[in-house]
């Protein structure tokens, strides 16, 4: 299917790699709570899901995660010669325990952009519950084997978001949030998705930024979202709805409702969380 097709035929466009937190059913209620712009900035860009069902003239697309965002512009750049490269890795022969760790090393030590954007991928798809998590020193991928039957090779995907890549004006960065931030101007439009804060004292997921996201920068964005608010440029947040939050984002319009969670690594922790939206405008 085409993206022009997708879109006549409204069907949701699924992102192409699995993502902890990633908002692909959650589209339809952010795209309604997003007010009308020429531009959508998104500090926190993840699985790319919001940026694929919506439908603004230009993107800023942003994350701290710099193997996500080197797939994306490789991926924006190079269309089905870089999606042949990467399915050269999803073959029966590279689904076991020894290749797998034989390639999440090679990952590791690979300083080709190509190579680790395609190895990224595998991994994505190979790896425990679709986890990207690093090694809080070197800075190294250590999400285990997942012993998935035959890992998906997500091609119609990729194709849909490199044709939403190419069309308008869409620029995919790696940088402070802040700096993102920075860069929003009028008619400008800015949908954030940060690291959760923890559900509890004791939930804490060591993520795929090296060094986690702390309450002193959840403070930070939530100042930043305010200021920009105030003067004229709308700002969405998604968070756990819980005390902190709510003290967090007060003045802003909130709205809270429940959401399956779809990946954790404990059983225990699956099920109905409540989040909220947060506006500021």
């Amino acid at each position: 299917m085409s993206l022009k097709l997708a879109e006549q035929a409204q069907t949701k466009i699924r992102p192409f790699l699995k993502w902890l937190g990633g908002k692909y059913l959650l589209t339809e209620r952010i795209s309604a709570a997003l007010p009308p712009g020429t531009q959508l900035v998104e500090p926190f860009v993840g699985s790319g899901a919001v940026f694929l069902n919506t439908n603004f003239k230009s993107y800023l697309l942003n994350d701290a995660n710099q193997d996500l965002i080197n797939l994306y512009q490789i991926l924006q750049k190079e269309g089905q010669r870089f999606i042949e490269e990467c399915r050269a890795f999803f073959i029966k022969k590279f689904n076991s325990e020894k290749h797998y760790y034989r390639l999440r090393d090679q990952f590791n030590e690979s300083l080709d952009p190509t190579l680790r954007s395609a190895l990224f991928l595998y991994l994505n798809r190979h790896g425990y519950n679709g986890l990207c998590r690093y090694n809080m020193g070197k800075r190294e991928f250590n999400v285990p084997f997942g012993r998935y039957a035959k890992p998906y090779f997500p091609e119609i995907e990729m194709q849909l978001f490199y044709e939403k890549a190419t069309q308008g004006q869409v620029r995919f960065v790696c940088e402070d949030f802040t700096k993102t931030l920075q860069r929003a101007k009028k008619g400008s439009v800015v949908y954030c998705d940060p690291p959760y804060v923890p559900l509890t004292n004791t939930a804490h997921f060591t993520g795929y930024q090296a060094g986690g996201f702390s309450l002193e920068e959840q403070r930070e964005l939530a100042e930043q979202a305010k200021k920009l608010g105030k003067v004229g440029i709308p700002v969405l947040l998604s968070n756990h709805s819980n005390e902190f939050t709510h003290q967090l984002y007060k003045g802003a319009k909130i709205q809270e409702f429940d959401v399956r969670r779809s990946i954790s690594c404990k059983t225990a922790l699956r099920g109905q969380v409540l989040e909220l939206l947060a506006l500021y405008k």
